[in-house]
């Protein structure tokens, strides 16, 4: 190995070589940080060598062009984005991997506005004085939410444990134990609560808890009833637990505040439409809720955040708080999310792609996969293609159980496993994201626009040439 390493060239001749400028100019790069790529691959060709290792381009390749092979490729996959698009072929709605909801178009071009300019964040134009963020969406909150004051923060984890803490901090929380929930990440209810300060108080079981749970655990520490909406799961058979409207009775004759976190979070009715039951945030403050939280960018359909909605006294206490600051969003948070909310309060909620792909029917679903499916017949003809009856997920943790009736395109290909077949799609220039199931890559037309179905047809077109 001594005569390879010999051979390997130093840094300042492959410099020289005409190469080197040509990747600086591909990629944008300094001299100084392609010679920093050009060290590393160095330093790896000749580790390999010292380990009795001959690079696998050798010796078609001499080591000049090894190395500049090896650092493009380098160079190549560090300029890719590592947040990019992906196609959505997996009919799961609110899939957490994938981004959660798709924000509407209005939305996401009043972001990208406020992005690239200054904005009124914190100003205000009438007064030409010092405004608060708090102000922008709030009025718009109140109203969606019927609540007498909101607040957001940057996530639904956030508003829990910024509740706790302002509220709760040092005192007990009592809570059903059937109700402490593990959400994404691992992340559980109990967690989050001995890290704000409060203390867990768990009453009942698994399957059952009384409202006398409720009333024999109040002491003079109590400071708050909680009850956990369990969105991510469902206990079936011989349950038992206590109504919201139950416990805001128990609240007021103790005067304890009652705090409900409804976790995912619906200001649309998806019950209207026949599908799941899950609480709407308006009715849950009707009910007299104290305070409630929920995600933004769940059933809610905006960008990602933790809204708080209730009485303005707590609301304004919440807002006092440091942590307020800690757990603040920025402006293209609130921007998405003001476009969103005035969707719902103009009756355009069925325009808010979360809302729109749940809501749709399967005879909708459909008219998408024949269409897909003629096309493939003519367009790609060496993949094997059907129309199936199945099922989609609304995903993000939300409606366990419920099933959407769907259709999917079924494909396999003679010269590919489902598997390859669906790596292949997950790797495009434009990433499809699929589900394997009987041997076939499904796709599922309810998470799939119909601009989008044309860049799938292309993706396998693209598939077939490279066969």
């Amino acid at each position: 190995m001594e005569n390879y390493l010999r051979e390997l060239p130093p840094v300042h001749e492959i410099q020289r070589d005409c190469r080197f400028t040509k990747l600086c100019d591909k990629y944008q790069l300094t001299s100084e940080r392609l010679t920093a790529y050009i060290r590393n691959v160095l330093g790896q060709i000749r580790a390999e060598l010292q380990d009795g290792q001959v690079p696998a381009l050798y010796p078609e390749h001499d080591f000049t062009s090894i190395i500049f092979i090896n650092v493009e490729q380098k160079v190549a996959e560090w300029s890719r984005n590592k947040l990019s698009r992906v196609i959505n072929g997996t009919g799961t709605v609110l899939h957490t991997n994938l981004g959660r909801a798709r924000l509407s178009n209005q939305a996401a071009e009043y972001a990208a506005e406020v992005a690239k300019s200054y904005s009124t964040l914190e100003f205000n134009l009438s007064s030409g004085k010092r405004g608060s963020r708090h102000d922008i969406i709030e009025d718009l909150l109140k109203e969606s939410a019927g609540a007498e004051a909101a607040m957001v923060v940057n996530n639904n984890a956030a508003a829990v444990f910024m509740i706790l803490t302002a509220l709760a901090k040092e005192r007990e929380v009592i809570v059903s134990r059937g109700q402490l929930v593990e959400i994404g990440g691992s992340f559980r209810v109990s967690e989050i609560m001995e890290e704000s300060g409060a203390y867990l108080k768990e009453i009942g079981t698994t399957n059952k808890t009384h409202l006398s749970d409720y009333e024999n655990a109040i002491n003079e520490e109590t400071a708050m009833l909680m009850k956990v909406h369990t969105s991510n799961f469902r206990t079936i058979g011989f349950t038992k637990s206590v109504s919201t409207e139950e416990l805001v009775r128990i609240g007021q004759k103790h005067n304890l505040l009652f705090y409900e976190d409804l976790g995912s979070g619906s200001l649309f009715d998806y019950g209207e439409d026949g599908i799941g039951e899950e609480p709407v945030v308006r009715q849950v403050i009707e009910a007299g809720a104290d305070v409630v939280s929920f995600s933004g960018d769940k059933l809610l359909g905006g960008p990602q955040a933790g809204i708080i909605a209730g009485k303005k006294e707590i609301i304004d206490r919440l807002k006092k708080h440091q942590l307020a600051r800690v757990l603040r969003v920025d402006k293209m948070t609130l921007a998405a999310l003001e476009q969103t909310l005035k969707m719902y309060l103009t009756n355009r909620e069925k325009e808010i792609p979360a809302i729109r792909d749940i809501s749709r029917t399967a005879e909708e679903i459909r008219q998408d996969a024949e269409h897909f499916a003629s096309v493939m017949r003519s367009e790609a003809a060496s993949f094997r293609i059907g129309v199936e009856k199945s099922t989609s997920q609304v995903g993000g943790g939300t409606m366990p159980g419920v099933e959407l009736p769907t259709f999917v395109a079924t494909v396999t290909h003679d010269s590919f496993t489902e598997q390859e077949l669906a790596d292949r799609l997950r790797t495009c220039p434009k990433p499809i994201i699929t589900r394997i199931m009987n041997e076939q890559v499904l796709i599922d037309f309810r998470t799939v626009t119909s601009e989008e179905i044309e860049e799938i047809i292309n993706g396998f077109k693209a598939i077939e040439q490279e066969k």
